[in-house]
């Protein structure tokens, strides 16, 4: 698992299948969740309730996965950037906001085309 600070604070998301947490790091404030145990379409559902939870802010997401999410990727890729971070069997992605969002993101479709 990723150590999350001693100071985060667990959150609650309507609808989420995870535990989320907020905390602050090096000025950044963070919003965590980890679905690295949760099979489809759990990672999903709760990254879009996270990335809605962001939108339009300076926040960032921190998703903890087993695998590289690239579906969501491309349904959320005009308005979000992300980093991968692989360690061993896990993966962390942060999401933030483009600076410019490109269209709206129907965050309650946890379904991907493609």
């Amino acid at each position: 698992m990723y150590p999350i600070p001693n100071n985060a604070k667990k959150i609650e998301l309507e609808n989420a299948t995870v535990e989320f947490y907020e905390f602050n790091k090096d000025e950044i404030e963070y919003i965590y969740f980890d679905t690295s145990l949760c099979s489809v379409p759990e990672p999903m559902i709760n990254a879009l309730l996270g990335l809605k939870l962001i939108s339009n802010t300076k926040k960032k997401l921190l998703m903890l996965n087993h695998s590289v999410p690239n579906a969501l990727f491309q349904k959320i890729d005009k308005n979000f950037d992300f980093i991968i971070e692989e360690y061993e069997d896990i993966f962390i992605i942060e999401f933030s906001n483009k600076i410019k969002a490109k269209e709206d993101i129907d965050y309650e479709n946890n379904q991907c085309s493609g």
